[in-house]
């Protein structure tokens, strides 16, 4: 029986993932665009940001609690799990482990429309951990998706998300064409042949289009035709044609709310808001998409400014630490998302190595919270940070 080393940081298990996983499953999901400028950026922008503490307040009883949904559950700590592609490639249990590790902790999982484990799967499995952890209710799951050029794909995965009880639809918006990364394309990056994309799996009995619809909704619905897949492949590339006119279009398809998951600028957030859009995620892709885009952190304030509370701010890059989590509530952030740290803790230990992370971050969240003089989540503001001086940075 092989020995895991002692794991008490996200950094301990991404040494760990990097060491054991193969290289073309590393590069893959460690990897960014071009010169990966972006995404170190996402890290060190934490960095440029001291926490301002008050001392001498009652913080015995800490509140960390908060909800993804207006209606839904209390999440444990204002953390969610990001989708992520093919995780399989990461565990052989892959987005199935997530899914567990998601429903036992009781936070949300976001689900990858390139996941290898059916998403009909994929709640079951959350559902039944959730419940057998004690938790009231469902487990909130959302769809991650991208619209492609053959519409009927697109509307079969939504309706089998709201079919099976997804709580969202998260349209990713940064993506017209994928970027270019220099590591896939150096590997020769391919599906590995044993694996495949379970939501596009026609051998599956993967239904898609108006297949999945009664014979009612395809009346009112007549121009959604079936689309044919080849088992396991996905599908036609993404519509880079796609304007603000897709938010009314989705609306037309589904009644799950639509966030909009690529948001970087605050002509984009009032858009997002105008249109109609139900939540946003401050995002750029873990730096794969537009090299040189902006660390989502420095945008954050500005965009949390122009929302104004309208409708609820997600965040995302380079979260690493509890305190990373305290800086983007801070700075205008209502919930915040983990990615490549739920590929590493899978692949170190599968569900439970997802919730050890989780358990990693929770830690060190309450400390910082504790330590900052802060006992509920809703305290947090600009107030508790400073700007780190750059001489002493460039000394650390």
């Amino acid at each position: 029986m092989s020995h895991k080393p002692r794991v008490l940081t996200i950094d301990d298990l991404e040494s760990y993932a990097n060491a054991h996983l193969p290289k073309f499953a590393r590069d893959y999901f460690n990897g960014g665009a071009l010169d990966s400028i972006t995404l170190r950026a996402n890290r060190a922008a934490y960095a440029r940001h001291w926490i301002r503490p008050r001392v001498l307040r009652d913080v015995a009883n800490l509140n960390l609690s908060a909800r993804a949904f207006p209606d839904g559950h209390s999440l444990p700590f204002p953390l969610c799990v990001a989708p992520a592609a093919m995780q399989k490639m990461a565990h052989p249990e892959g987005e199935a482990a997530t899914a567990r590790a998601c429903g036992a902790y009781g936070t949300v999982m976001g689900l990858s429309s390139f996941s290898m484990t059916g998403l009909e799967e994929v709640k079951r499995e959350a559902d039944g951990t959730r419940a057998k952890a004690g938790l009231e209710g469902g487990s909130e799951c959302v769809l991650q998706m991208y619209l492609f050029e053959n519409r009927s794909v697109s509307e079969g995965l939504i309706w089998r998300a709201e079919a099976a009880g997804y709580k969202a639809i998260v349209l990713t918006v940064d993506t017209p064409y994928f970027g270019r990364r220099l590591t896939e394309i150096r590997n020769e990056f391919r599906v590995p042949p044993h694996l495949r994309m379970a939501n596009f799996d026609a051998s599956l009995g993967v239904k898609t289009g108006s297949e999945l619809r009664t014979e009612e909704l395809a009346k009112t619905n007549p121009s959604n035709s079936s689309a044919k897949l080849e088992s396991g492949q996905p599908p036609n590339k993404n519509d880079p044609s796609m304007t603000w006119n897709v938010i009314s279009y989705l609306r037309t398809v589904t009644k799950l709310p639509i966030w909009l998951k690529g948001i970087l600028s605050v002509e984009d957030a009032e858009l997002a808001v105008e249109y109609g859009v139900d939540a946003i995620i401050v995002s750029n892709h873990g730096g794969r998409q537009l090299d040189c885009a902006p660390p989502t952190l420095e945008v954050l304030p500005g965009i949390a400014k122009v929302i104004n509370g309208r409708i609820p701010v997600h965040f995302d890059g380079g979260v690493r630490r509890g305190s990373d989590i305290f800086k983007a509530l801070c700075l205008g952030a209502d919930m915040v998302w983990i990615g490549r740290p739920a590929l590493w803790a899978i692949a170190y230990d599968g569900e439970n190595g997802l919730k050890l992370a989780l358990s990693i971050l929770e830690d060190e969240f309450r400390s910082c919270m504790g330590l900052a003089g802060c006992s509920n989540v809703k305290q947090l503001g600009p107030e508790y940070l400073m700007p780190a001086h750059p001489d002493i940075l460039s000394k650390l």
